[in-house]
Parts: C-alpha cells; structure tokens; sequence
C-alpha cells in the first residue's frame, strides 16, 4: 500500500462504512416490514441475505487491520481507523438483529398485543442508526450527544412495552383456566414479542455506540464510551 495512496484509502475506508451501514439500515427496514405484514417471502430474504453483511464487515476489517499494519497511523488518523474497526462490529450485529426479526416474522401464527407498537419504536431506531451515520460521515460530534439522549426515551418506551405485554399475559390468564395447548401458544407469543422489543432496544444501543466511537475519533473524548 503506497504512503502517497494512504488518504485515499482512508477516504475509501470510510465511503466504504457509509456503504455498509446503508445495505445494514436496508435490511432492518426489510425486517421491519415483514415484520408488520407477516411477509414471509420477505422475512426468508432478509435471513438469507445476512451472509452478504457478514462478508462486508469481514472484508473491511481486513482493511482496517491493513491501514494500521501497513501504514501505521498516529493522532487523528489512527482513532479515525480505531473507531471504524468497532463501528464496524456495531453494523454487523445490527443486521443480526435485523435477521431475528425475519426469524420472529416466520416464527408468528397471528398478530397479538397489537397495544404494543413495535413499528413505531422500530422506526425510531433504525432513525438514530441514520443519524449515528451521519455523524460519522461528518464528523459531528454534536449529533453523537443528542443520540445518547434519544436512547434513554428509546429504553423507556421498550420498557413501558415490555410491561404492558407482561400486564396483558396476567390478565389473560386471570381470566379463566385455559388449556395447556393455548398456554404454550400465549408463551410462544409472548416470548416473541419481547424478543422482538429487546432486539430493538439493542439496535438503538448499537447506533449509541456508534456516536461514541465517532465522538472519539473526532475529538479523542471518551465521555461516550461505556
């Protein structure tokens, strides 16, 4: 890797990420959807198309691990090629969860605990992953304090959603005695629906993490990072 070629590569490196993280925001979108029309065409296409992330983020870890071997990076450049490593890591799990919602999608019979507006928390989500990679594209370490503040309302939605899914399931059952058959049925469902909150919640953790590694990069703070 020529030295007179080293800004390239960091300007390609970071496209690259940017390119990443659109295909990773695409996917979550996709399980979203299947998600909320019971699409299992769709969610089978999201489950399937995981490999093409994964060997993404392989491919552009190797490029980063090339740019701090080859070219040995200081100050700026080297928290800009630290940061991306793990940013990296964030992206790839973020589509795994977009994977579990294919999996949860295949995995519903009906639509239960519609009281649970898991398309609205969805969307609010996969906004702060937008928004998390527009702060890295521009180097706003503004944005990244913002981000942190929206997840705290993001966790307090999914817990408020969690309890009331739970609140349900008690007053289902208070109602009368039910089969053991309908009591798996309602477990599964309710599993189902928690595994689904959880997971979002994790994607807004993700696009957190994000902002932190990106305030890092730019201004060597840390105040993020947990």
């Amino acid at each position: 890797m020529p030295r007179e070629g080293y800004q390239e590569d960091l300007d390609a490196l970071r496209d690259d990420v940017l390119y990443m993280s659109e295909i990773v925001l695409d996917r979550l979108r996709m399980g979203l959807d299947a998600l909320e029309r019971k699409d299992d065409e769709q969610a089978r296409e999201v489950i399937e198309r995981d490999d093409e992330i994964n060997q993404l983020y392989l491919d552009l870890e190797q490029d980063c691990i090339d740019l701090l071997a080859l070219q040995q990076p200081v100050a700026g450049d080297l928290r800009f090629v630290a940061a991306t490593f793990k940013i990296l890591t964030d992206l790839e799990r973020i589509g795994d969860l977009a994977t579990n919602l294919g999996g949860y999608t295949l995995d519903a019979e009906q639509e239960v605990f519609p009281e649970v507006d898991v398309q609205s928390i969805g969307e609010d989500t996969i906004e702060m992953v937008e928004d998390s990679m527009v702060a890295y594209a521009e180097s706003d370490p503004d944005q990244c304090y913002g981000l942190a503040e929206r997840d705290d309302a993001i966790d307090d939605r999914c817990r408020d959603a969690s309890a009331l899914v739970v609140r349900d399931l008690i007053e289902r059952e208070l109602e009368g005695p039910t089969s053991d058959e309908d009591v798996e049925r309602l477990m599964q469902d309710v599993s189902r629906v928690l595994l689904t909150i959880r997971d979002l919640e994790r994607v807004g953790d993700h696009a957190v993490n994000i902002a932190a590694r990106t305030l890092y990069m730019v201004e060597n703070d840390d105040d993020l990072l947990y």
